[in-house]
């Protein structure tokens, strides 16, 4: 950490995660791809607070896409029952240690057990300052931008009156700021639908580890990386 400040202060406000290969990871060691899954929450918890600790603001995660639905029923059953016990036992973890946890995405697809769990755990974080987890579930970034301009018809705005900070202000969380930085690992080189209207101008990162392998050491050569970069912004 201490190298970090002195190569460059100027960290990541908000960092996106792609967290890709929790199932190929599982292969490699003989696991159920379940266990990949379990394994890829507990090193996300491990990087998002390592990342709180080093100041960076808001960590936003990839843990289950519009498109995750495709996968086979047990997997999926599985997954959700994962992020029920995550939205309940796990919350009470990171509401210790003053994190606040959001979530964005779709509702419909999503069982009233685990909505009602996320919507208690996103209530009792709610005033924590110590570092913001988005938890993008059930999340496509075209279906967001689709979601903002029906939002904008069914308001009766104009075309004419559509500006970029308008529909920004239709997002799932508009409250976030643009993201920084985002790290995919597992090799993959693409956005997959990430956050697509935060991400515009972020800086990207591609890991060849799988994601229940990426360490806090690969963290903060991550961030030795972004510090190194001079963004332009188009300029």
């Amino acid at each position: 950490m201490s190298k970090i400040s002195k190569i460059n202060p100027q960290l990541p406000v908000h960092l996106g995660l792609i967290l890709d290969g929790n199932r190929r990871w599982a292969k490699e060691h003989g696991l159920r791809p379940f266990e990949g899954h379990r394994r890829g929450y507990m090193r996300l918890k491990k990087v998002a607070l390592a990342a709180f600790e080093r100041d960076i603001k808001y960590v936003s995660a990839f843990v289950f896409s519009t498109e995750n639905w495709q996968r086979g029923d047990e997997e999926v059953t599985y997954l959700m029952d994962l992020l029920k016990w995550i939205a309940t036992y796990e919350l009470n973890k990171l509401h210790k240690k003053n994190i606040r946890v959001i979530y964005i995405g779709l509702e419909r697809g999503l069982s009233q057990d685990v909505l009602k769990a996320i919507r208690a755990g996103e209530a009792k974080t709610a005033n924590n300052n110590g570092g913001t987890l988005v938890l993008c579930l059930n999340y496509g970034g075209q279906q967001e931008l689709s979601d903002a301009a029906a939002s904008l018809i069914r308001e009766g705005v104009a075309a004419d009156d559509v500006t970029p900070e308008l529909l920004a202000r239709h997002l799932y969380s508009p409250e976030l700021p643009p993201i920084d930085f985002i790290i995919r690992t597992s090799g993959e080189q693409r956005l997959s639908g990430f956050m697509l209207w935060s991400a515009a101008y972020a800086e990207l990162k591609f890991v060849l580890k799988h994601w229940p392998a990426f360490t806090v050491a690969d963290l903060d050569a991550a961030l030795l990386d972004y510090a190194g970069r001079k963004r332009r912004f188009g300029a």
